[in-house]
């Protein structure tokens, strides 16, 4: 039984109910139509924390799906997931190919300068300053992108580019 069909809560089980209706009208092959459910399902799962199971899901959604536009929303997820667990350089990687296929996708390009941000502390902690720059640098750069995307979001990071010079914008929003 898919894990959509298994939701007990009225939320899950209403969402399933009309994603189900949509997908019976779409006018899309058999091959989306199953794409998208193994991306619900994926998506599901990966809300319960049940991260292997939406990962299953995801590339199994992969295998099916063709069109730029909806993969580029999978591989990001794999990418949420892959950040969450901790292997950052597994997670950076899906979110430069959901960017290659999406490049106005800010908030892939947003967790890029967060994980690049976060490896800038790191290496500034263990005392390596030069590094620790090139990491901002390279977070203020996918910033800049996400920024320009939607100027009105990141406000912490703007402030950020702000107070550390790395803005070459005066006002974002």
């Amino acid at each position: 039984m898919p894990r959509t069909q298994r939701n007990d809560n009225f939320i899950d089980k209403s969402f399933t109910v009309m994603a189900d209706i949509i997908l019976k009208i779409l006018p899309t092959n058999q091959k989306s139509k199953e794409a998208f459910a193994y991306y619900r399902d994926g998506m599901s799962a990966q809300a319960d924390g049940e991260y292997a199971e939406a990962l299953e899901n995801y590339h199994e959604a992969l295998k099916l799906e063709d069109e730029a536009g909806d993969r580029c929303y999978i591989l990001y997820n794999i990418g949420l997931i892959h950040a969450s667990n901790g292997d950052h350089e597994k997670a950076l990687g899906y979110y430069h190919d959901a960017i290659e296929l999406n490049p106005n996708m800010p908030q892939a390009l947003n967790n890029i300068a967060v994980i690049y941000h976060y490896q800038g502390d790191q290496a500034q902690e263990a005392g390596n300053s030069d590094l620790a720059e090139s990491f901002y640098d390279r977070a203020a750069e996918y910033w800049k992108q996400a920024i320009r995307i939607t100027p009105n979001n990141y406000i912490e990071a703007q402030n950020w580019l702000k107070t550390t010079g790395r803005s070459e914008m005066d006002v974002f929003f």
